[in-house]
């Protein structure tokens, strides 16, 4: 026997929990405007140290600073303002139709709208993104139908998909939208394997993949990045750091002892990491990646900073396991409120016009929904045909089904 101490494990913890003051100074704010950009076509170790520090263009006074700033139109700024807009009024009403009983789950991506909106505004057409299921503003910003997207979430005699899968598991090939898979951190293995294809058939397509902090956890990550890093498909691959995985903080998947697009750099990826609640930095960083994929110059990693400002799902109560005031406190403030703060410094915009373009997307929202609504909602009103439940499952369909169907006489 020796006197050695008893061993122990480390078990992280989040810097605040509910009752405490909110604490995030493990998040460390560089000035805007301070980090250089580097040439598209540059080695991954010469661009090691924007995986460490944090990519911003906007200041606290709203101005747009350095060189990640240049060439962004006021056209795209307009746009953007428009499309997180709409994200988060079409959030708002799809949280209150779930509360009155007309879907069963809904998940929001409050405070995350620009990670989304701005990355897609930067793709072009016929790219494909593998999103997780916070990313509904890759929708909304190609101003896709948002009738087609409620008719999935109330389950109704419109549903493309027929009841099939969760409500907000968007599934629109033409749009660029791969199917969602609730086995978080599949879908980044697989939009590395269809850019790896794109590349075989001498297409002009890339992907986008997208994973969150927790899902970096998966193993799915990893053999993602050895892919990548292996073949150099031309694939964007997006780590959406929005601080909570469910009630398990980012620490537990290691973003305590380090943070996550410094993994990019032990597979030889070129990685960044961004203020994801600045607009004008996402579409930046963005487009550089794209740029580098567009030129087969191979994959990169990004991570893109942000907060989760609702619930998880809305089955899910943060007042279990973060202070209720927390995102009041996120030093990284709001992304709408950023790009409009901008806008009005730039002379762009102003309140009463901003007041109006609200008043506009509420209608527009509010018109959608009823139009679903008219096609059904969860337990009422038309919905799928029994029929279909066995359709689109076999290519052909086999003797048990057969006779269960025979047997509902469908």
């Amino acid at each position: 026997m020796t006197d050695q101490a008893p061993l122990s494990l480390h078990v992280p913890e989040p810097s605040s929990r509910p009752g405490d003051e909110p604490d995030f100074s493990y998040i460390q704010v560089p000035p805007a405007g301070k980090l250089r950009k580097p040439a598209v076509d540059c080695s991954p170790d010469a661009i090691r140290d924007l995986a460490f520090d944090l990519i911003r263009v906007l200041d606290d006074d709203g101005a747009a600073v350095g060189p990640w700033a240049e060439g962004i139109g006021d056209a795209v700024l307009l746009k953007g303002l428009k499309v997180m807009l709409k994200t988060r009024i079409f959030d708002d009403r799809l949280l209150m139709a779930q509360r009155q009983g007309k879907t069963s789950i809904y998940v929001q991506c409050r405070g995350e709208e620009a990670v989304a909106c701005a990355h897609r505004m930067a793709l072009e057409n016929g790219d494909m993104c593998f999103p997780t299921y916070r990313q509904q503003g890759l929708l909304i910003a190609q101003d896709f139908p948002i009738v087609d997207m409620m008719c999935q979430i109330f389950s109704n005699s419109k549903d493309k998909l027929g009841g099939r899968s969760l409500p907000f598991f968007y599934s629109e090939r033409e749009a660029g939208f791969f199917s969602i898979s609730g086995n978080l951190g599949t879908q980044f293995m697989q939009s590395v394997g269809w850019a790896m294809a794109s590349a075989i058939k001498g297409d002009t397509r890339i992907a986008s993949g997208w994973i969150g902090d927790g899902s970096t956890a998966e193993s799915d990550f990893h053999a993602a990045l050895v892919f990548a890093s292996v073949y150099k498909p031309p694939v964007v691959m997006n780590v959406v750091n929005n601080q909570w995985a469910i009630s398990t903080f980012q620490g537990i998947a290691g973003g305590e002892a380090a943070n996550f697009a410094c993994r990019g750099h032990g597979f030889n990826i070129p990685a960044l990491r961004v203020d994801g609640n600045d607009f004008l930095a996402v579409y930046a960083a963005s487009r550089w990646a794209i740029e580098r994929a567009r030129r087969n110059l191979g994959p990169t990693l990004i991570e893109w900073v942000t907060y989760r400002a609702a619930a998880h799902t809305t089955s899910d109560d943060p007042s279990k396991y973060r202070p209720t005031d927390e995102y009041e406190a996120w030093p990284l403030g709001d992304p709408i409120e950023r790009l409009k703060q901008h806008l009005i410094g730039h002379g762009l915009w102003d309140e009463e016009r901003h007041a109006a373009l609200e008043k506009e997307l509420k209608a527009e929202v509010k018109a959608a929904a009823k139009e679903a609504e008219s096609y059904g909602t969860l337990g009422q009103g038309p919905a799928p045909a029994a029929s279909e439940l066995f359709e689109h499952v076999y290519k052909e369909m086999p003797p048990h089904l057969r006779k269960q169907r025979q047997a509902l006489g469908v």
